[in-house]
């Protein structure tokens, strides 16, 4: 299924003495805080981009933002657009690396080590092959 490159969602900003808490009224869930301006700008961006992409994942529907109008504020909130590009942060999560923990008996680690075995790389290549993808 293809994703648009783009979204588009309104933040709230709402401002506390100790800081900015930021939430999307179109996504349920969607929050994060930042200690100014620049930094909830910051964090928007990156909740918002995590958020859809886990929507994405799970195969969610991703809602029509509200307008800016439609938006019901508080005294101390503001609305803000967030835009995020999604193609660089789709291809980073489909990339980064998990760590696992494997046990191989002590002379073959040993053995191994002593040769320059790179585990990961092997283990990579190997599961690769299981997999008929190499």
């Amino acid at each position: 299924m293809s994703h648009p490159e783009y979204y588009r969602f309104i933040a709230v900003f709402a401002y506390y003495e100790d800081g900015i808490s930021i939430t999307f009224p179109d996504l349920p869930g969607c929050v994060s805080f930042g200690e100014n301006e620049a930094e909830a700008m910051k964090c928007a961006k990156e909740v918002l981009m995590l958020h859809l992409w886990g929507m994405e994942q799970d195969g969610e529907t991703i809602p029509q933002p509200s307008s800016l109008q439609s938006i019901k504020l508080s005294k101390d909130e503001i609305p803000t657009m967030i835009e995020v590009f999604m193609p660089p942060f789709r291809e980073k999560q489909n990339t980064r690396f998990v760590k696992k923990t494997l046990s191989i008996p002590y002379w073959l680690n040993l053995e191994a080590e002593h040769r320059g075995i790179n585990f990961s790389r092997l283990l990579q290549n190997a599961i690769k092959k299981e997999l008929n993808l190499a």
